[in-house]
């Protein structure tokens, strides 16, 4: 239930629970990069979700019971968890070859294709200034990406269709967060997710090498969950229109992480392409506040 959203102290608690996820979620990519370069993929995108799935249900057992495991559509509950097993085991894949920030810059297109998505499937009218965000937006992608040059990596193609399906991905939330609560949403998906990929775990199983190892894996599990649970909270406080242009800063973290733990800089592209993408959807979400009367 959203509490009252015109309080500023109910806005500012909001406001940190996103940044909070947005910090989760980073160190979520650094840890799955750091784990892809040693373990196979499926099997740390597998151990990510039955860590997640363990450490959550340690969490929310004490403070919902049973409850977060009530469900109205099991269908959409099992196409929500196939689509986040394949955008988690996509990201790590790409996550072998490409920068975090590369990464980060990709992701956060998102907002541009719900934008183009919204208006092709739902049929929402886009005016002349939004289609011109989304013209930009696409812009600061292609500077990222740099088809036919030097600077592509065919990863990069990974991450470009892991931002299409992470649109879809919203978009579906959007959907059922009108019936099913955010808390089994997001403990459900983990769980149906772990059923798909952690067979696949087994069947490429290295044993992870030292300490530090699984407790990065442990580390990919609580901060997946911790993050998802963060905006799940963030919501209750503030509305997306509130809560968007704060989710931007995930990019800031992934490009510290990249550069502390990889020595990994963004060269110019990527940086240019990434302002460019990032002001595109504030764009969009400045249009959405005044729509919504902000």
């Amino acid at each position: 239930m959203l509490l009252a959203n015109d309080d500023p102290r109910h806005r500012r608690i909001g406001i940190l629970l996103v940044t909070a996820a947005t910090l989760c979620f980073s160190i979520l990519d650094a840890a799955a990069k750091w784990l892809v370069q040693s373990l196979p993929v499926v099997q740390v995108v597998g151990l990510r979700f039955g860590t997640h799935v363990l450490l959550m249900a340690a969490i929310l057992l004490p403070l919902h019971g049973s409850g977060f495991l009530r469900v109205k559509s099991f269908k959409l509950q099992a196409l929500r968890a196939a689509m986040l097993a394949s955008m988690t085991g996509i990201n790590f894949w790409a996550l072998q070859y490409l920068q975090l920030a590369e990464v980060g810059a990709i992701q956060f297109s998102v907002p541009i294709l719900i934008a183009l998505a919204s208006a092709w499937l739902l049929h929402e009218k886009l005016d002349a200034r939004r289609w011109l965000a989304v013209i930009c937006g696409f812009a600061g992608v292609l500077l990222v990406v740099r088809p036919g040059t030097q600077g592509f990596h065919p990863a990069i193609l990974l991450s470009v269709f892991n931002a299409c399906l992470y649109a879809g991905f919203n978009l579906l939330t959007r959907r059922m967060a009108a019936t099913e609560s955010a808390v089994s949403m997001q403990w459900i998906s983990a769980a149906g997710a772990a059923l798909v990929m952690m067979p696949l775990a087994l069947l490429h199983w290295q044993w992870p090498a030292d300490a530090l190892t699984w407790g990065l894996i442990a580390l990919t599990g609580l901060m997946g969950g911790l993050g998802h649970l963060a905006v799940a909270a963030a919501h209750r406080y503030a509305s997306a229109a509130v809560l968007g242009p704060f989710l931007y800063q995930q990019i800031l973290y992934m490009t510290l992480w990249g550069w502390l733990l990889f020595a990994q800089v963004p060269d110019a592209f990527v940086i240019a392409g990434a302002v460019v993408v990032v002001l595109s959807g504030l764009y969009l979400l400045w249009m959405e506040w005044r729509r919504a009367g902000f």
